[in-house]
């Protein structure tokens, strides 16, 4: 039996996806734990490496507060016009080396699509859950 669907029901769906797309910033605190030995989200605070606050349409290698402490390759990859946007973020936290060959980040990146979704969306949130 063919059942039609209603504009409203095709809304709250289409909404339901497009946030699920878009990540869950309390999610993303809990896994950006793996990341706060050496990054700080909530304050400008610098650690190993720099604070994260306000990192979405940041410009790549240009916290003022880091500048004497980032990669060669960041400071180029800024230079070259990387910026922080959603894309570019998804990217570094699957591969940080594949995307900026030569910085100093550790981590080898994650591997759950998910897991940086939720990472984005907490770093975009302001205030942070």
């Amino acid at each position: 039996m063919f059942r039609a669907f209603s504009p409203a029901g095709i809304l709250l769906l289409a909404t339901s996806f497009a946030a699920h797309a878009g990540g869950d910033p309390a999610l993303g605190k809990k896994v950006f734990n793996r990341c706060i030995a050496c990054h700080e989200a909530a304050t400008d605070r610098d650690k190993v490496g720099p604070h994260l606050l306000g990192v979405v349409g940041r410009t790549a290698g240009s916290a003022e507060s880091f500048l004497g402490h980032y990669s060669e390759a960041m400071k180029s990859a800024g230079a070259a016009g990387l910026v922080w946007d959603e894309a570019n973020l998804a990217e570094y936290l699957k591969a940080p080396k594949l995307k900026v060959p030569g910085n100093k980040m550790a981590s080898a990146g994650l591997t759950k699509d998910d897991d940086i979704a939720n990472i984005i969306a907490y770093l975009k949130a302001d205030p942070k859950p």
